[in-house]
């Protein structure tokens, strides 16, 4: 490709905050799904230690590492409530952005057509005030890039806790066929949650490809 094609070829400043708009908004729908499957991690792990009572002292780690479980679960949700904050402003500063790029490109318009050559005081404040918009953009793209980070490593952990509550499983005695099973679907549904992760934290939004 010669300097000319990719000159022309790049996308605008409009272009990429319209992409990058789109990109948070497939982030933002990966979270909530996230959210219902910790959720539901919520729910099996109640079960899982009903069934671990009912299996008496041969599921007492059962039982322990249920509720670490259903601990796990309240935090990936408060993890992702923060991580939904940061997508919000991102998805604002995104907004303002966007306008103040049709209105500087407006202004600029006007000002380029004024007889007088007037308003270049008016039009380097607007830019100015552009670049204060993308940077405030990029610091909220460094935190949700951390913010997804964070969550990764706890989701890691509650793939220790299922993994273990699996060896446990086995030493159900009559209940390890049925506590094997939950502990199965424990291990299932923390995998989904942190294939999803894993993907998020490849968006094309952090790398700006």
């Amino acid at each position: 490709m010669t300097m000319t094609t990719a000159l022309t070829t790049r996308p605008t400043k409009a272009q990429q905050a319209g992409v990058d708009l789109l990109r948070i908004v497939r982030i933002n729908e990966e979270i909530k799904s996230v959210v219902g499957v910790a959720f539901k991690i919520n729910i099996m792990a109640l079960n899982a230690i009903f069934l671990a009572k009912r299996a008496g002292t041969a599921a007492l780690g059962f039982g322990v590492l249920s509720n670490e479980l259903r601990v796990f679960s309240q935090d990936l949700r408060d993890g992702m409530s923060a991580l939904t904050g940061l997508i919000h402003g991102c998805v604002t500063e995104v907004s303002v952005v966007l306008q103040d790029i049709r209105h500087t490109a407006l202004l600029r318009q006007a000002v380029e057509r004024s007889p007088a050559a007037c308003g270049h005081e008016v039009l380097a404040a607007r830019e100015a005030e552009n670049d204060r918009h993308a940077e405030r953009l990029a610091r909220l793209r460094k935190q949700l890039r951390g913010a997804l980070d964070d969550a990764f490593r706890m989701v890691e952990l509650g793939g220790v806790l299922a993994k273990s509550a699996k060896i446990e499983a086995a030493y159900g005695q009559s209940f390890a066929v049925p506590l094997s099973q939950v502990s199965g679907e424990f291990d299932g549904v923390v995998e989904e949650i942190r294939a999803s992760l894993e993907a998020l934290r490849r968006s094309a939004f952090f790398t700006g490809n």
